[in-house]
């Protein structure tokens, strides 16, 4: 199974990004931390969150969306369900 990951604000645009996934574009972005494949982050204080699964992901041949277009279609998943 293959999907798109992008690096995401968990609080909008304010926050420290973390790894989002998905696996289908017609699906909401969700943390890496509710997929199933995740892998515990490295301990490495300050490091990014997701940073081992995104590298897991990313051999497996996952795609990579920027952030930008990853808020985009965010906001466009939540206003087509609101």
């Amino acid at each position: 199974m293959t999907g798109q990951m992008c690096w995401l604000s968990s609080f909008g645009h304010d926050g420290t990004k973390i790894l989002h996934i998905r696996t289908s574009p017609s699906q909401p972005w969700q943390s890496y931390k509710t997929f199933r494949g995740a892998v515990p982050d490295y301990e490495i204080p300050g490091g990014s969150k997701g940073w081992a699964t995104y590298q897991k992901l990313l051999r497996e041949g996952w795609q990579l969306i920027s952030s930008a277009e990853g808020q985009a279609t965010a906001v466009s998943h939540s206003l087509k369900t609101a």
